[in-house]
């Protein structure tokens, strides 16, 4: 895939134009999310087959071994939906937002709800958007850190209780995970986390580096981003009081890192959030 990001719809009328999606079991450089709102499809991953029902969302990570059959359900229901795929630089918090969650299950079937109707309005308007002659980047940039939000909040409402046998480096990641969650709003450095895991910063950032090509440091501002996103899109915390709440003193500060990161401003991504799902 030589572009930073794609989407692709698919249903009935569309069933001729799928076969660039009904793959042998392969690898891709890019990072792929496929939104099933209606049908049912065959999902070959980490050496498991799995048959699901939608509304589903699916997240293979860039490297990680697949397979998509799309399979005829009752009344011969064709699947309908979209496939987004794109680079990892496109969303540079996309691996490690998802990473937590669905690395060890690639599959999460939701339930058909108000929620799951947001996420299907979010992915027309991207569509929409990437049809245009010359789409904008940046609003689909924000619309698909969006779209990651809502999925989260729905997948830790229907989180499966599966279970893994990780290697060492991923037990350790995870474990820096939990203790980020408990701690990525106070003012502290790398050396803490690496004291709480009984090991040296080289270490950690080892650790972080092999997993998800990113230093210690880089992945607590993420971190710090996705939840000033969540709280710009579900609280009507003032910006300073969101800074503050994750560590920033200052306003200016704060604003000078979310821009950085995400492309716009705390109040530029507020307002286009606000009128997506109003």
């Amino acid at each position: 895939m030589e572009r930073l990001f794609n989407i692709v719809r698919f249903s009935a009328n569309q069933q001729t134009k799928m076969s660039d999606f009904l793959f042998e079991s392969h690898t891709h450089e890019f990072e792929e999310l496929l939104i099933c709102s209606r049908g049912k499809i065959e999902h070959f991953i980490d050496f498991k087959d799995s048959l699901l029902q939608a509304p589903l969302i699916s997240y293979v990570s860039k490297g990680k071994s697949h397979r998509v059959t799309f399979m005829q359900g009752d009344e011969n229901e064709y699947p309908e939906g979209w496939i987004f795929r794109f680079k990892s630089e496109f969303i540079p918090e996309s691996r490690f937002q998802l990473y937590a969650g669905y690395h060890e299950y690639a599959n999460v079937e939701l339930k058909d709800n108000r929620h799951f109707e947001q996420i299907m309005k979010l992915c027309d308007i991207m569509y929409d958007e990437a049809l245009q002659e010359s789409p904008d980047y940046a609003i689909l940039r924000s619309l698909l850190s969006s779209l990651f939000i809502m999925i989260e909040t729905e997948r830790k409402k229907n989180a499966s209780n599966e279970t893994s046998q990780p290697c060492s480096q991923h037990i350790t990641f995870r474990s820096f995970l939990q203790i980020l969650e408990d701690n990525f709003r106070r003012d502290v450095n790398v050396d803490f986390y690496a004291e709480k895991l009984n090991m040296s910063t080289r270490n950690l950032n080892i650790v972080c580096q092999n997993i998800l090509q990113k230093s210690v440091s880089e992945i607590i501002e993420t971190r710090k981003l996705t939840e000033a996103k969540q709280l710009l899109m579900y609280t009507d915390k003032t910006i300073a009081e969101i800074g503050f709440e994750l560590g920033y003193n200052e306003k200016s500060y704060f604003s000078n890192v979310f821009k950085k990161k995400a492309g716009v401003t705390p109040s530029e991504f507020r307002s286009e959030m606000s009128k997506l799902i109003s």
